[in-house]
């Protein structure tokens, strides 16, 4: 970890040597960093009185977008592989892992679901399931990674869970949430849409939040998914302050703030 991040740094004081200044920072953010992120960048511009504009996505969409010159200085992701894509195009730098996140099943009022029974709910014919749509969204990914166990458990299970998924996004074959649901999933709860969705553990709280009576299930070690998240510039973006901007997402204390969302903050100084 340290040498990436020695490599990341130098990668960012190169970038940084013949930009313009530049009054704000653009960020492409994975919608699972909402809060964090917004709370970073609250914390960044009270420090420096440097503004971040903020835009929440899908990841996989982001890409696509920052890939056909919609204009960005810095792109968060919820996977490693959404911004490898862009450095390995020329968009964007290395990118250097700067949280991680886990996978939980978030569960329906009123559904007894356990980490013990959490695949025998998932197959139950009656129980309808809920994801992100893979390709576009890696939290879909990392779901479909959670069926590729099940099967290894429960022969078969891949297929039953990949075809009785119901994928939200805005991508082909998946259905669109409405723009006025505040919480994707709290609607598809409150629809009857699903009763089961595979989703990040640090939204669980924010989703109970809103629809008290929500559970928030870790899944067994045998069907855990950790996800980790990318962090890279955008080469046709304002460098000097991306650059100001990433050191601050890897500082203590972008780390901390990460780490008081619920991400596991791999750079987050320990304390003895």
């Amino acid at each position: 970890m340290i040498r990436l991040v020695t490599g990341f740094t130098a990668a960012l004081l190169t970038l940084s040597c013949a930009a313009a200044d530049a009054p704000s920072v653009r960020l492409h953010a994975a919608g699972s960093l909402r809060a964090a992120m917004t709370d970073i960048a609250k914390a960044y511009t009270g420090t420096y009185g440097i503004s971040v504009q903020t835009n929440f996505g899908a990841s996989g969409a982001m890409r696509d977008r920052l890939a056909s010159g919609e204009p960005g200085d810095v792109f968060a992701s919820a996977d490693m592989g959404n911004p490898q894509a862009l450095m390995r195009t020329g968009k964007a730098g290395p990118v250097v892992l700067f949280a991680r996140n886990h996978l939980c099943a978030i569960v329906r009022p009123g559904l007894a679901v356990t980490s013990e029974n959490i695949l025998t709910k998932m197959l139950d014919p009656s129980i309808k399931v809920g994801t992100s749509t893979p390709g576009s969204d890696p939290g879909g990914d990392y779901a479909w990674e959670v069926f590729r166990k099940a099967d290894a458990q429960r022969p078969g299970s891949r297929a039953t869970l990949e075809a009785k998924a119901l994928k939200i996004g805005n991508a082909a074959g998946s259905m669109a949430v409405p723009p006025s649901a505040t919480n994707a999933v709290v609607w598809l709860f409150n629809e009857k849409r699903v009763d089961i969705f595979l989703a990040y553990c640090t939204g669980g709280r924010s989703i109970a939040a809103e629809l008290p009576g929500v559970a928030t299930v870790a899944l067994p070690p045998t069907l855990a998914v950790e996800a980790t998240y990318g962090l890279t510039l955008l080469t046709a973006g304002n460098r000097d302050r991306a650059a100001q901007f990433a050191f601050y997402i890897l500082s203590p204390a972008g780390q901390k703030i990460l780490a008081d969302h619920g991400f596991d903050a791999p750079l987050l100084p320990t304390t003895k």
